[in-house]
């Protein structure tokens, strides 16, 4: 009866290890799904950080702007950009936006708070924009309009649109770009891109262009 016992608390020792072992096998995998989760979703906040980041960005129309004043929460808020290229604060009503940094439109709020607030600190952060964007269209699945980051190229853009159709002539794909009135078509060769041959056909986009995959 002893000898039975023991076995029964053998086999139930090993059974409960195994449970362990096959949870701590589990655990590892189930970390790297989620560190490679974090780690997908880090990058695009980051690149979406160092867009509305870009000190030399001029701002556009139906761009999104964070104000702060600090010390002056009603005065802090999150606006659009007109059409007309101007924004709309308590106090100040109208002010122009188009065509100014962040930091430049900072120091004109700042001037002109200056009436009503004493030493006004002001920050300026493009949360979102829209006013930059790069067209991709025929053989694609997702074609439409997308956000035009600092220094995206043409196989970024590509890489945003979800992948070709099984039509896509890949190595007939070409850019429209409107140029002093004019518009020009830049071809480009997804084949060779990817290869790494003519690496310069490989531009970085302007605002406005049209990617077209025939």
């Amino acid at each position: 009866m002893a000898i039975k016992n023991a076995i029964v608390v053998a086999v139930t020792a090993c059974l409960m290890a195994g449970g362990t072992w096959a949870g701590s096998e589990r655990r590892p995998a189930q970390d790297k799904q989620e560190e490679a989760k974090g780690t997908k979703s880090q990058t695009t906040a980051t690149t979406v950080q160092s867009a509305g980041e870009d000190p030399a960005y001029r701002i556009g129309p139906q761009d999104i702007l964070k104000i702060d004043v600090w010390k002056e929460e009603q005065l802090t808020r999150t606006v659009p950009v007109r059409p007309d290229g101007k924004i709309t604060l308590p106090l100040l009503n109208d002010v122009q936006a188009v065509g100014l940094t962040p930091m430049e439109l900072a120091g004109v709020i700042s001037d002109q708070l200056k009436k009503y607030i004493n030493g006004p600190q002001v920050t300026v952060s493009v949360t979102e924009i829209n006013s930059r964007r790069v067209y991709v269209n025929g053989e694609v699945t997702k074609s439409g309009a997308y956000a035009l980051l600092p220094h995206m190229t043409v196989l970024q853009a590509l890489s945003s649109s979800g992948g070709f159709t099984q039509f896509a002539r890949v190595k007939n794909i070409y850019v429209l770009r409107t140029e002093s009135g004019k518009q020009i078509k830049i071809p480009f060769n997804y084949k060779e891109a990817i290869s790494g041959k003519n690496a310069a056909q490989n531009i970085e986009l302007q605002p406005g262009d049209v990617i077209v995959v025939p």
